[in-house]
């Protein structure tokens, strides 16, 4: 049913969590890509999918934002 009143907030749809991941914790294939880096930035959705793996949590803030996402950080 659709309906003005059945709706997500496009807030609450477009958020992603950002979150510190050591590399030791990647699959190999992964930490052969990370170039020395001890720590990489993982952007999840809300279901906890990952969405992308990034080099620092500037770039993180960044890449969601450009992809009109708003990003939170997880500790």
């Amino acid at each position: 049913m659709n309906s003005k009143y059945d709706f997500v907030p496009e807030s609450e749809d477009r958020i992603v969590y950002v979150r510190p991941v050591a590399v030791a914790d990647l699959p190999e294939e992964v930490q052969e890509q990370a170039q020395g880096a001890k720590t990489l930035y993982a952007l999840h959705d809300a279901n906890g999918e990952r969405l992308a793996l990034v080099a620092s949590r500037s770039l993180a803030f960044v890449l969601a934002r450009q992809n009109d996402y708003a990003p939170v950080t997880v500790h």
